[in-house]
């Protein structure tokens, strides 16, 4: 898995919305919303049963979407969400089993790490970029400003417990290239069929960048 696969894709836009989606009926408008707003990379999570028809639908039929598979826990569901058309697999850590899926297959793995032992392994692995979850619990902005001295080389999209105020905090820090949250998309404005204050969500989300993106 080359890391400029991920690069690429990270380097794109400052958020990546993490959604929990429930029928494509409400997919297909909330991506269209947050596409429009300028936040194109998008993580639908393996948390619900429509989960995988959701991303073939928005892979089909939302235009600039670049549909990502979260929560992808087994080689089972890495193979199921490559099928499925993502474009890229993201989950919480990084077991033997997915390591291998991820070897055996074109689509980039991002993989979560929570401590520098963690972090360690998978940059042996070859892994630049990884998920930093659960990014406020696991020690937030402070920890991830102490990995930076001794482990360099590691880029960080920190998932868990993000708002938009602690987005740009998490931002400024060079070791970050993008960060994951749902507030992008609040389950109210969902519910309600709100586009309009999506967009504008998404808009603002996407106004911010990290200095990690210019590595």
């Amino acid at each position: 898995m080359p890391a400029t696969d991920l690069n690429a894709l990270l380097a794109g836009t400052p958020v990546i919305p993490v959604l929990a989606i429930d029928s494509v009926g409400a997919a297909l408008p909330l991506a269209r919303a947050l596409v429009e707003g300028g936040l194109p990379v998008l993580e639908i999570t393996l948390r619900t049963p429509a989960a995988l028809e959701v991303i073939r639908a928005v892979a089909a039929e939302v235009e600039g979407a670049v549909v990502g598979a979260g929560t992808v826990l087994s080689a089972a569901q890495y193979r199921d969400a490559e099928r499925a058309g993502a474009r890229f697999v993201v989950s919480p850590g990084a077991t033997d089993a997915l390591l291998a899926a991820a070897a055996a297959s074109p689509v980039p793995f991002l993989p979560g790490s929570a401590t520098a032992s963690e972090v360690m392994r998978l940059l042996e692995e070859g892994y630049r970029f990884l998920k930093f979850f659960p990014a406020a619990p696991a020690g937030g902005v402070a920890y991830l400003q102490g990995l930076a001295g001794p482990l360099p080389d590691a880029r960080f999209c920190p998932t868990g417990g993000i708002d938009a105020a602690a987005a740009k905090e998490y931002l400024a820090l060079p070791n970050v290239v993008c960060v994951g949250g749902s507030w992008v998309a609040p389950g109210a404005a969902v519910a309600a069929g709100d586009w309009r204050r999506i967009r504008e969500l998404a808009g603002t989300a996407a106004a911010l960048r990290s200095p990690g993106q210019a590595t």
